[in-house]
């Protein structure tokens, strides 16, 4: 194995985040925590409501339909009908493709 690469994967949790925030910004970690609160939230409704969410550079955030389709049932092997459905689709800006490259 590579040394650059870890064998586990490391996971950052909103604590996390809201501590870095906190730090580099000066807020206090209860106000941080509010506006990190307050952006996901707007991200979330204006998803939503059909909306591209981007930040330049970052990335876009859409919603994506996958329409009804015929599966199988794995243990039986009926088929089985998936609904329709809705999932958010995040597309890397050119800053973040260059970042994590």
């Amino acid at each position: 194995m590579s040394d650059t690469k870890k064998s586990k994967t490391e996971y950052v949790g909103k604590k996390d985040v809201v501590d870095a925030v906190s730090s580099k910004t000066g807020l206090t970690k209860d106000m941080a925590a509010k506006a990190i609160d307050a952006t996901l939230e707007t991200i979330a409704e204006k998803i939503a409501n059909d909306e591209v969410v981007r930040f330049i550079g970052f990335g876009n955030f859409t919603r994506v339909s996958s329409p009804e389709r015929t599966g199988r049932n794995p243990q039986t092997g009926e088929p089985l009908v998936i609904a329709a459905s809705n999932r958010v689709k995040f597309t890397p800006g050119k800053t973040l493709k260059d970042r994590i490259n």
